[in-house]
């Protein structure tokens, strides 16, 4: 398949979910062009104007009113969630983690009075950025997320389990656990214990190799939070492009790398 048969098809599979999304009688774009787009450029992995001259250099003639690339960006911030619709559902069994991501190097922390992003760790190590958390399902996909400051505690990601209280049992590590607070339905795992957690590693492993999000460049929040709203999104579709079929020993195993752009 080629990378425009890929677009197309991308398009036309966000059209049977948006389809009854109304269009703006002023925009340029229906909401599945946008929702593509988004996808697209979450997916891709890279800033906005290497992602906005690649799109006109290379596929311009299949979004033709593409509008200009500021205009293109604010739009994704407004509309992201339109992609609340692509979240999987959630099941008996699923797990919870967070993520940081580097928005600064750490030397210049504190040089601008606008700076976005937090010092705080991640993997051991001291980054400034932004912290994503997410609860994944039993097929790892992505069933709810949140955003916040580096500097907070996982804890603050609580609310996303609770909200699964009485449909699934929700797996962390003890940097969730509280004195106080606590969701119900979550299980706070020693370390060692419950493999069924390394599913985790598997798609953080293809979040950060594949869409390289580890380290990004935004400046306003709301601008990050399209950008993980984006990138959530065109995991769980390229996760399931395919279908999710059990493997000889049972397992499903998940894999985005062969829609690489």
């Amino acid at each position: 398949m080629t990378t425009e048969d890929f677009i197309i098809e991308l398009f036309c599979r966000r059209d049977d979910l948006l389809g009854d999304e109304p269009k703006h009688a002023q925009a340029l774009l229906w909401p599945s062009e946008l929702v593509t787009l988004g996808v697209l450029y979450g997916y891709k992995g890279v800033g906005e104007h290497a992602f906005y001259r690649w799109l006109t250099r290379d596929y311009r003639k299949l979004f033709p009113r593409l509008p200009e690339r500021s205009r293109l960006f604010r739009l994704f911030r407004t509309h992201w969630a339109w992609t609340a619709r692509l979240l999987a559902a959630p099941s008996l069994l699923g797990v919870a983690d967070s993520y940081g991501v580097e928005l600064l190097v750490p030397r210049r922390e504190g040089r601008s009075p606008k700076q976005l992003g937090a010092k705080g760790t991640s993997n051991l190590r001291w980054i400034v950025g932004a912290k994503l958390g997410f609860v994944l399902n039993h097929l790892g996909l992505v069933c709810a997320w949140d955003c916040n400051l580096a500097s907070v505690s996982d804890q603050a990601f609580r609310p996303l389990i609770a909200q699964f209280d009485g449909q699934m049992v929700v797996l962390v590590d003890s940097a969730f656990h509280g004195v106080t607070g606590d969701p119900t339905n979550m299980k706070v795992c020693k370390r060692g214990t419950w493999n069924t957690r390394m599913l985790v590693e598997t798609v953080l492993s293809m979040l950060t190799t594949v869409c390289h999000l580890k380290k990004v460049a935004h400046r306003q929040a709301d601008y990050f939070r399209a950008r993980m709203a984006f990138v959530l999104s065109a995991f769980n579709l390229f996760a399931q492009w395919h279908g999710l079929r059990p493997q000889a020993d049972g397992l499903v195993r998940l894999s985005i790398n062969d829609f690489s752009l």
